[in-house]
């Protein structure tokens, strides 16, 4: 099993000492499920793997912005890479320190900025040479300084999926590298902005260090190039995008142990602190999320598993074609006979499912599955879609579990919507 914390205890999946049979019998299904231990665990290996260096992690809060989660990183000393003025919300809530939180992204409002100047951020990675006069601007209105990092493009190909791949030249992030120093020369014409350095991240769930070593390079040739034009380069924010196991028949991602290797082989003697924006790295093991059979139905020559849990629960596998592993939560008999079944769920979507053609012990109606590896970009994208109630959220660690977010109502669903006054029920 890719995760370190689920494991057949008695009868039943355990993450760490606490029954996921149990939990279903007392909050009911579908819901997430965290480890703290393997939170912990994930934070402390990238931790030590960077030890060598001066630097700090930010929790990319896009990847799982619960508050219980961010916390869980803040109290061992992270800060938060975040992308909205509600992420920074979310991070000051949870016990990061603002000078900690590192703010990315391509389009930041101005009211978004000012809230972040006024917080007293670590830094705004910066996009566009208009975002640079907004936070100019805003700085000096509230008489304060902005750091900010030139987010560059360095034109690599992370090969990883279509969609979560980030650094090439026809991406709309970053700016690419022949803009990037007239773009420094008017930091340092600007009032109230600071140049600390530049930022990069070329893609999420990448499964070989060669596309971080490539861009890695152009990254420190372009600190010397700046250096040398008489420009101080104090700061590198080298993104995430470390791959995890989610296949645990596929190939292995790069060691966390490699990687800093890698950033220590290139960084090393730059004289520079590195931040890094692991996300999906931190958490994506640590959570499984939890559902029930509905029925079984054959046709056609497939045997269906109609789950309640939904793709408004867990997008990745219709937005991404992502797979991910599916137990049983009965411990399956080793010799036992075994079906392919298709794990969808209820949404009227043809997208709608969670695995096609998985081998699992006969599934009978009111059986619990696991889907597994589901901490990173489940709930955080989860919907109301079909007018679903989002779904329960617990978290364990040891014997203990807590339930950090119950699950909606459906008065939920409707509790902020107004009907307009001309609007009329006919008799």
């Amino acid at each position: 099993m890719p995760g370190n914390s689920l494991r057949y205890r008695h009868q039943h999946l355990h993450l760490e000492d606490v029954s996921l049979y149990d939990l279903a019998q007392q909050y009911g299904t579908p819901f997430y499920v965290y480890s703290t231990a393997e939170l912990r665990r994930t934070y402390q290996a990238m931790e030590d793997a960077l030890s060598a260096l001066p630097h700090l992690i930010c929790f990319a809060v896009k990847a799982n912005s619960h508050s219980a989660v961010i916390r869980s990183f803040a109290e061992l000393g992270a800060g938060a890479d975040v992308v909205s003025e509600g992420e920074i919300r979310r991070a000051i809530h949870a016990g990061v320190a603002p000078e900690k939180i590192v703010y990315s992204g391509v389009g930041k409002k101005p009211t978004e900025i000012r809230y972040a100047l006024a917080q007293g951020i670590l830094q705004f990675n910066v996009e566009a040479e208009r975002e640079i006069e907004m936070i100019s601007q805003s700085a000096s209105e509230l008489g304060l300084q902005a750091n900010v990092a030139l987010r560059v493009n360095p034109d690599v190909n992370a090969e990883t999926h279509e969609k979560i791949t980030t650094g090439r030249y026809e991406d709309k992030f970053g700016i690419h590298l022949p803009e990037v120093m007239p773009l420094v020369e008017k930091i340092h014409r600007l009032p109230n902005i600071t140049f600390t350095g530049y930022s990069m991240h070329i893609g999420s769930q990448l499964t070989s260090l060669e596309p971080f070593r490539e861009a890695f390079v152009r990254l420190r040739q372009l600190t010397q190039d700046t250096r040398k034009q008489g420009f101080a380069v104090t700061r590198l924010d080298l993104g995430g995008g470390l791959g995890v196991v989610y296949n645990p028949t596929g190939s292995l991602p790069p060691t966390i142990e490699s990687y800093g290797d890698l950033v220590y082989e290139i960084f090393a003697d730059l004289d520079v602190h590195l931040v890094f924006e692991p996300g999906r790295s931190l958490v994506a093991n640590a959570g499984v999320l939890v559902t029930e059979v509905i029925l079984i139905k054959q046709s056609g020559g497939y045997t269906y598993a109609v789950v309640d849990a939904a793709m408004n629960d867990l997008m990745r596998v219709a937005l991404y074609d992502a797979y991910h592993d599916i137990l049983p939560v009965q411990r399956p008999r080793s010799k036992g006979e075994r079906h392919h079944y298709d794990i969808v769920g209820p949404v009227c979507e043809s997208s709608d499912v969670f695995g096609r053609a998985r081998i699992l012990p006969p599934l009978s109606e009111g059986d619990l599955l696991v889907i597994d590896t589901a901490g990173a970009y489940g709930s955080s994208m989860s919907s109301q879609y079909n007018s679903r109630p989002l779904v329960a959220e617990v978290m364990v660690s040891g014997n203990d579990a807590s339930l950090i977010r119950p699950r909606s109502s459906y008065e939920d669903l409707f509790a902020l919507e107004s009907i307009p006054e001309w609007l009329r029920v006919i008799a």
